[in-house]
């Protein structure tokens, strides 16, 4: 087996435009799937497209206009790490596991202390300006 690559590699690129291209399109086609098949992403969204727009109206200083848009938007990138556990779980097997319950548990706790920081982030920048 002298001619064979080690398992993955035959699947890279090697780079330069094509590379970018096919990486902005996985990115798309991921962002497209979050939005057509899981609730909880739809749901985030419906709550973080309307605060990213309070945010850029709301009289604050730049780096906590930074601050607010940042919580939100890793919001839904722990949503979109979650989802990806929870989907590569249920390709594994669909049988009740407690590894597996453990594995999407925990991928809840990380959605939810990342809501956590955000409303700790929001109130404080909101009762800092406001109160």
């Amino acid at each position: 087996m002298p001619n064979q690559q080690p398992y993955g590699q035959s699947m890279k690129s090697k780079g330069g435009f094509t590379r970018l291209f096919n990486a902005l399109r996985y990115t798309w086609d991921g962002l497209r799937a979050a939005a057509k098949h899981e609730e909880a992403f739809k749901q985030e969204l419906m709550v973080v497209v309307p605060l990213s727009i309070v945010a850029w109206f709301i009289p604050v200083s730049l780096p906590e206009r930074a601050l607010l848009f940042s919580t939100l938007q890793l919001i839904l990138i722990v949503e979109l790490i979650n989802s990806a556990i929870e989907a590569n779980t249920d390709h594994i097997s669909m049988e009740r596991h407690p590894l597996a319950k453990r594995a999407k548990d925990m991928g809840s706790a990380a959605v939810f202390l990342t809501i956590v920081i955000a409303l700790s982030v929001w109130g404080t920048v909101l009762w800092q300006r406001f109160a």
